[in-house]
């Protein structure tokens, strides 16, 4: 059971630190919203950390050691923590849905670049759809068609993410757009990183991935008939905020490095009315044929995981064994290499 306090704590996380997710929240009914905050609040604080922190391999390493601890049920003592404990408990959540996220946290601390848009959306698939999955078991959704247009609409939003924040990543030395398309469109990576300038090409770039976005987005509609009627509202909300960022950013000629595209509060409130009406307008429209489309290569195994879980899974999947080990290695060099400085 979630204690109050920590569910306060999660609440105030994602107040400040995820407007579009806390505005859409507001539609979802208080058995979804709750969890949900939880699950978002675990995973922001996850994501700073090696977002932002000095020892990206150590924060990746140190969240293992904090979701082993969950799993054991013996979380750290830390709100974000002991909720995500509660809502694991609560929700029977397979543990391959975190581990996912984890594995692509961890490719974000060994600061992997993406060659393929299918490697781009292979890395949304981890930080993002698994995401979009543990949002699906909080409503105690199992379908796996429900499932597969749930992770389309989490690739979508992390792909409207990366298009967006194309100057602040480059800036930070990171790049998530696929590296075959800055060849194909001539430019050289290592010179835009080292000074980000929003020329023509990396305009189309962006336009072009916010394209693939916008396809994801509309494949992902047809699953929102799928979820319980109370819910449907609120991911209409996330899908539309989340879209309305990259409108934003065509209006603003697909310019993510001069300036970050964003949603004022006034287009929020109009998004999350226009979710409203369409919650109703789909529960009354047949069923779109697109809900049994096949899920995307690469989200198969979180729409697997989710629809058939495994209760007795204890220990860490093959792929995410080698990504730890591989940042453990680096963790340790760049120990040694802080020891002889």
């Amino acid at each position: 059971m979630m204690q109050a306090g920590d569910l306060d704590w999660c609440r105030n996380a994602i107040r400040e630190g995820s407007y579009s997710f806390h505005a859409a929240s507001r539609l979802l009914p208080a058995r979804v919203r709750d969890p949900a905050l939880a699950l978002y609040a675990f995973c922001r604080v996850a994501d700073d950390e090696v977002d932002f922190g000095t020892n990206k391999p150590a924060a990746v390493l140190a969240l293992r050691d904090r979701l082993d601890l969950v799993y054991a049920g013996r979380p750290r003592n830390a709100p974000a923590d002991r909720a995500f404990a509660a809502l694991v408990e609560d929700f029977d959540m397979p543990r391959e849905l975190p581990e996912a996220l984890l594995e692509g946290l961890a490719w974000d601390g060994m600061e992997r670049r993406y060659a393929t848009l299918s490697d781009v959306r292979s890395y949304s698939a981890r930080v993002a759809s698994a995401v979009g999955a543990m949002m699906c078991v909080l409503m105690r959704v199992r379908d796996p068609r429900a499932l597969a247009r749930a992770c389309d609409l989490g690739v979508a939003m992390q792909l409207t993410n990366i298009a967006r924040d194309v100057g602040e990543d480059a800036r930070a030395g990171r790049f998530y757009l696929p590296t075959d398309w800055m060849k194909e469109a001539g430019l050289d990576l290592d010179a835009f990183l080292a000074d980000p300038r929003p020329g023509p090409e990396m305009r189309r770039l962006v336009r072009r991935l916010l394209a693939e976005a916008n396809r994801l987005y509309l494949r992902s509609e047809a699953g929102i008939g799928a979820l319980p009627l109370s819910a449907r509202p609120g991911i209409f909300a996330a899908r539309h905020c989340y879209d309305a960022i990259g409108r934003n950013l065509a209006r603003a000629g697909h310019d993510s490095v001069s300036a970050r595209a964003y949603t004022t509060r006034a287009q929020k409130l109009g998004l999350l009315g226009l979710s409203v009406v369409r919650a109703g307008l789909v529960t009354v429209f047949p069923t779109n044929p697109v809900l049994f489309a096949k899920p995307l290569t690469e989200t198969a195994f979180l729409v697997e995981a989710a629809a058939h879980p495994d209760t007795l899974k204890s220990g860490w999947g093959e792929s995410v064994i080698s990504v730890l080990s591989q940042l453990e290695a680096r963790d340790r060099a760049q120990g040694a290499l802080a020891r002889t400085a």
